[in-house]
């Protein structure tokens, strides 16, 4: 055992790298939020940036698109991972397993190495500048690890439950919409943050997929803003600004929930 004058300077330290780490990462966002109320001449309280910046960017439309592929992408991800891990956790059969290896390894290829072919696909298929193209792509992307997160989960689920929903009449589904699915609501809100915002924040397709102006997302929008007004550092601040209030809101929102997710799934594992 430590002596206290010993156990009182380590907790010191780690506060203080605690809070070292902590300023260094709100560091870019408090010189964000100054340039994004700066006048042209300096720091000032000019909150009309935003509307100015919104008007000009087109940021209205941009965060709707946004927020619809997000919301829809994120549905359809949750929907099939959960369900896929269902089958991989509890019906462990030979081509399940190379299923599941198959879709593992894909993690490994880049996305971006991706985007040629699904592009030339898309073309094919009149999917450029819709949102139902997007919204598959996004939630595909998001696959594999979702269903790894998922499988993980289920597997630590009690099989007795699901039993007992049998034998009052549930079928398979049933058990797992009504019974096995709640239980997983913290790796769900896991999925849900890690995913919505990396769809929110999606650029490197999106910028091929959704070339028309009025399908641009918000990450499109502050690019294509910062292009035209880069001289302008409170203006484009302003709109990153914007850009970014709905996913940091989200994760504020979910914090808790993602933070057990995340916990349980390492003792889990």
């Amino acid at each position: 055992m430590k002596p206290p004058h010993q156990a009182a300077a380590a907790r010191g330290f780690r506060f203080a790298a605690t809070a070292a780490v902590c300023l260094l990462y709100a560091l870019p966002f408090a010189v964000l939020l100054l340039l994004a109320v700066s006048g042209p001449a300096g720091p000032s309280l000019r909150l009309r940036n935003f509307a100015e910046a919104a008007r000009a960017s087109r940021m209205g439309r941009a965060v709707f698109n946004s927020a619809l592929i997000a919301v829809c992408s994120v549905s359809l991800l949750l929907a099939a991972a959960s369900m896929a891990a269902y089958v991989i956790a509890r019906f462990p059969t030979r081509p399940v397993r190379i299923f599941f290896a198959l879709l593992l390894g894909s993690m490994m290829i880049p996305g971006i190495v991706n985007t040629v072919p699904l592009y030339a696909m898309l073309v094919g298929l009149r999917g450029i500048n819709t949102y139902w193209a997007m919204i598959v792509v996004c939630a595909t992307n998001a696959l594999p690890f979702a269903v790894f997160l998922y499988a993980g989960f289920v597997k630590a689920v009690p099989r007795e439950i699901e039993e007992a929903a049998t034998i009052d009449g549930c079928s398979p589904f049933a058990a797992f919409r009504r019974v096995v699915f709640p239980t997983l609501a913290p790796v769900t809100a896991s999925v849900l943050i890690l995913n919505g915002i990396g769809i929110w924040n999606n650029y490197g397709q999106a910028v091929f997929f959704l070339q028309a102006r009025d399908m641009k997302t918000a990450p499109l929008a502050v690019s294509m803003f910062f292009q035209q007004y880069g001289a302008r550092w409170n203006l484009v601040a302003a709109a990153a600004v914007i850009a970014l209030a709905p996913a940091v809101l989200v994760f504020l929102a979910c914090q808790a929930s993602f933070v057990k997710g995340i916990s349980a799934g390492a003792v889990k594992g």
